[in-house]
């Protein structure tokens, strides 16, 4: 009797230790798979806060240049909202709204350059006030440019400002492409003002890099002057005191005949990439902690 007494105690505890055993492992399933969804969520909810950050990154740069240029009038709070964005029409500012913005200093600072406005201009039927029968001055096109109060003719002043002002020098001096027939256009005029008709005047058809900085790049000219001194100087002294820059680098003199001189020489002219604002694309990936 105490014998089967023993055995059923045994199958009893063995029972119960069964059950410990699947209660023990059943805790560790469900333990594991909290543990499981709450690191998903983590992952999620980080992620998540990855793409929010970069996306108010994004639209804090786009805010930034659309001010900096000066498109539309600074917004009312950090960044544009949409309802601004819809409602800035950029042909429609004065340079008075946006003060400081690159647009701003263009057509009120560099349009009024002394230095630049000293350089004669050529007469032009669209630079020539009626009022005066003369070359607009720059008080008179921004007398007209803040009398404008139509879209119409805000860029119309513009357009002014951009043909009859200082403004017109800048594209002269440093183009903002490769055009050779312009740079051998502009040497030929600078030999027709020094009373010389050019023998041969070629581009060499070579471009490269400068190192003065990003963006600049030069263009060699090969030109050719066979005349007597005075001309020959006053042909140099011309393309000195050019607006747009030329380089000559390598030069040779000679006497030729009948007293003259003959001058071949190389030299290189400057142009500049047009500028632009890149667009970047960034993914970002679950996991990627970059």
């Amino acid at each position: 009797m105490a014998r089967e007494i023993a055995i059923l105690k045994r199958a009893k505890i063995s029972k119960a230790q069964q059950y410990m055993i699947f209660a023990v492992l059943g805790s560790s399933l469900l333990l594991g798979a909290a543990f499981s969804l709450i690191m998903h969520f983590v992952n999620q909810i980080s992620f998540n806060a990855r793409v929010i950050s970069e996306e108010d990154r994004s639209i804090v740069a786009y805010s930034d240049a659309i001010k900096n240029i000066g498109v539309c009038r600074k917004p009312a709070g950090a960044v544009y909202t949409d309802d601004e964005l819809k409602k800035c029409s950029p042909d429609s500012i004065d340079t008075a709204q946006v003060p400081g913005t690159l647009r701003s200093n263009i057509l009120t600072g560099l349009a009024a350059n002394e230095s630049l406005n000293s350089v004669p201009k050529e007469s032009t039927s669209s630079c020539i006030n009626p009022a005066t029968n003369r070359n607009y001055t720059y008080e008179e096109i921004e007398d007209y440019y803040e009398a404008a109060e139509t879209t119409e003719e805000l860029m119309a002043a513009s357009a002014l400002i951009q043909k009859c002002s200082a403004l017109r020098v800048i594209p002269d001096a440093l183009p903002a492409f490769r055009n050779e027939e312009a740079l051998l256009a502009s040497l030929n005029k600078i030999f027709i003002i020094s009373g010389w008709e050019p023998d041969s005047i070629s581009p060499t058809g070579t471009a490269s890099a400068a190192t003065f900085g990003t963006g600049l790049n030069t263009l060699s000219v090969r030109l050719s002057v066979e005349a007597d001194v005075n001309r020959t100087k006053t042909v140099l002294d011309n393309i000195e005191r050019s607006i747009r820059e030329f380089n000559i680098e390598r030069a040779t003199i000679e006497w030729g005949s009948n007293n003259t001189l003959v001058l071949q020489a190389q030299a290189t002219a400057y142009y500049m990439e047009p500028s632009t604002i890149t667009e970047t694309n960034k993914t970002i990936k679950p996991g990627d902690k970059k």
